[in-house]
């Protein structure tokens, strides 16, 4: 039995509505319905939007909600949806609020017991997890990486042992960056998808260990450029019986002249292992032989 409907737009109403990420074709009859329907669209950008509902052949009129002026603007929406007025929030592209503006809009509707209606719809980040192929049953959304190394790299390690996929946004001047900060973080194994322009017709999904995956951008402008959504494999702590003899080797040598925890992260960088396994291995190893004295 079909369940669609002309929608019946409510008034004093927030609706919550996706757009695509990329192919208009994704848009959902209901958003559509929505959008032609509503007193009101709050828009991050007016001019992008307008071009959508040009397309669609949507007259609509348009207020502007981003980032910069949301704190004070959505006090003048509050008052017009307490007037009787619906509402429908979009933003440039996807689902509204995930790592875009609205946030302030829907928590004073709350507040208010002003009725917010959501719609399902395009995702970036959903659509790249669904492709990626590592684990969806727990994963942890961290939108932007900082734009600076250190803070950046203060961020990586504190994810260094997250045992649950990450999803990550990316920009095209600064994904080599993120990546080599990766690198150097969680050395050059752990396993990462970057899904690329997706929707659209350049799109491309391609994973590899993170060492792997920032040669083959390197190797080609293209892969940089675009909306990128980063997969990351999350942390598996690493059997020490699977250490191979050279890395062991590598670190008996480097704990004669570096203290161990550095011995143990060049070791790792060189062999392409977990420094805390190498880490965890040597801690043991001492151990034994304090209780054999």
């Amino acid at each position: 039995m079909s369940q669609h409907n002309q929608v019946a737009i409510l008034p004093s109403t927030l609706y919550v509505v996706p757009t695509p990420i990329g192919n208009l074709g994704d848009i959902t009859q209901r958003a559509l319905d929505v959008l032609g329907s509503v007193s009101l669209i709050a828009a991050e950008d007016t001019r992008h939007t307008g071009l959508l509902l040009q397309h669609f052949a949507i007259n609509a009129q348009l207020f502007a909600l981003h980032d910069h002026n949301e704190q004070f603007k959505a006090d003048i929406l509050i008052t017009k949806l307490k007037d009787g007025h619906s509402i429908a929030l979009v933003s440039d592209a996807g689902t509204p609020l995930i790592n875009d503006p609205g946030y302030h809009l829907v928590r004073l509707c709350r507040e208010e017991n002003i009725r917010v209606i959501p719609l399902p719809g395009a995702c970036a980040a959903i659509t790249a997890m669904s492709a990626a192929g590592l684990p969806s049953d727990r994963f942890c959304y961290e939108g932007f990486l900082p734009a600076k190394t250190k803070a950046r790299c203060d961020v990586l390690r504190d994810l260094e042992t997250e045992p649950r996929t990450l999803i990550f946004y990316e920009s095209t001047h600064r994904l080599l960056d993120s990546l080599q900060d990766m690198v150097t973080v969680w050395g050059p194994q752990r396993y990462v998808v970057l899904a690329r322009e997706l929707t659209k017709t350049w799109e491309n999904i391609n994973g590899a260990p993170v060492g792997e995956l920032l040669a083959w951008v390197k190797a080609d402008e293209v892969r940089r450029k675009g909306e990128m959504v980063l997969i990351v494999e999350g942390y598996k702590a690493e059997d020490e019986s699977e250490l191979s003899a050279e890395s062991l080797r590598t670190l008996a040598l480097l704990q004669k002249e570096l203290p161990l925890k550095k011995a143990a992260a060049l070791a790792a960088e060189i062999h392409g292992v977990k420094k805390n396994a190498l880490y965890r291995y040597a801690l043991d190893q001492q151990q034994g032989e304090e209780e054999d004295e």
